[in-house]
C-alpha cells in the first residue's frame, strides 16, 4: 500500500511539531489495521479554532472548535476503478483543543494528536460511535490496539495522580 498525503498547516505549535513521515506511518499503521492494502490518497489540514469552529457548526451544527472533523470522500463507486489511489478524504484537526485536551487528560501532545489522526481516520474508513454502544466500543478497541502498534498506551484508560 502507498499512502498519499496532502499536508497543510495553517497553525502550528512549537510544542507539537508534525512531520510528514510520522503522519504517513500512524496513517498506513491505521489503514493496514484494518486490512486497506489498495494505494490511497488523504487530506490533513491543521487549524486553529476559529476555523475548527467555523466548520464544526457549519458541518456538524455545534458551536464550538472540535479536536477532529472527518470529510470522508464522496467519489462515486463507478468512478474509483479509474483511480490510481482510494480517496479516503480529509481531515481537519485543531491544534489548540488537541494541546488543551492532551493536558487536561494527562497526554503528551504527539501521544493525543495520534490519538486523534487515528480516530479521524478511521471516520474516514466508515467507522462511527456516535450511533450505537456497540459502534463506539468497536471502534475504541481498534484505537486501543492501533496505538499500541504505535507505542501507545490506551487512550481512554484515566491517568492517576
Amino acid at each position: 500500500m502507498k499512502l498519499s498525503l496532502s499536508l497543510q498547516q495553517s497553525f502550528e505549535a512549537p510544542t507539537l511539531v508534525l512531520k510528514r513521515a510520522y503522519l504517513k506511518k500512524v496513517i498506513e499503521t491505521t489503514l493496514r489495521h484494518i486490512e486497506v492494502d489498495q494505494d490511497c490518497e488523504i487530506g490533513i489540514a491543521c487549524v486553529d479554532n476559529d476555523e475548527s469552529h467555523q466548520l464544526n457548526a457549519e458541518y456538524r451544527k455545534k458551536d464550538k472548535p472540535t479536536n477532529v472533523l472527518s470529510f470522508p470522500s464522496d467519489i462515486p463507486e463507478e468512478v474509483l476503478p479509474l483511480l490510481d489511489a482510494l480517496p479516503l478524504g480529509d481531515l481537519v484537526i485543531c491544534i489548540p483543543v488537541v494541546l488543551q485536551e492532551a493536558i487536561e487528560q494527562q497526554k503528551t501532545p504527539i501521544e493525543h494528536f495520534t490519538h486523534m489522526l487515528v480516530h479521524g481516520t478511521l471516520h474516514l474508513m466508515g467507522y462511527d460511535h456516535e450511533t450505537s454502544d456497540q459502534d463506539a466500543e468497536k471502534m475504541e478497541a481498534l484505537e486501543i490496539e492501533i496505538l499500541n502498534k504505535l507505542g501507545f498506551e490506551n487512550p481512554y484508560s484515566v491517568k492517576e495522580d
